[in-house]
């Protein structure tokens, strides 16, 4: 089947959304080995193991509770009619949220330095982001299943 150039922006997009901010989730973690006191074993735990149990319930959530499923999959469709990933702008902004994140996560890291609260909340969030994100991913295929949504993405 071939979809329109605006579905196929839109699903690239949420795809490449879900590279980009893996990329920075890794390059926060590796950061965090550098910088955060309490040893490896620690540093582990709060970037890796916590926040990957969270991504993993939030990712798996939206896809396997059907009420979760149904409210995303609408999500996504509104978020395609409202044209994320198809313009210059929109995509600017995805890019600009991501960076922000990306900041608050380095400036967690950063504040441990001068006496600051370690941020294992800030990757169990982000890690949750991620996995929500990965499930958009995963249901915009989906989405290309449903007769009526069909219609309004493959050129005829």
């Amino acid at each position: 089947m071939v979809h329109t150039p605006a579905w196929r922006n839109f699903k690239r997009m949420e795809d490449i959304t879900v590279a980009a901010a893996t990329l920075i989730y890794a390059g926060a973690v590796v950061h965090a080995f550098q910088r955060l006191p309490g040893g490896a074993q620690l540093v582990a735990e709060r970037t890796l193991l916590w926040p990957g149990l969270f991504l993993l319930l939030s990712l798996a959530l939206p896809l396997t509770v059907r009420a979760l499923r149904r409210q995303l999959a609408r999500y996504v469709w509104m978020s395609f009619e409202a044209g994320f990933g198809q313009t210059a702008g929109s995509v600017i902004i995805g890019v600009g949220l991501l960076c922000g994140a990306a900041l608050f996560i380095y400036w967690q890291i950063a504040a441990v330095a001068g006496g600051g609260r370690y941020p294992a909340g800030v990757f169990s969030g982000y890690a949750a982001g991620i996995g929500i994100l990965a499930a958009q991913a995963v249901l915009v295929r989906g989405l290309e299943k449903v007769p009526e949504v069909r219609k309004r993405i493959e050129l005829p």
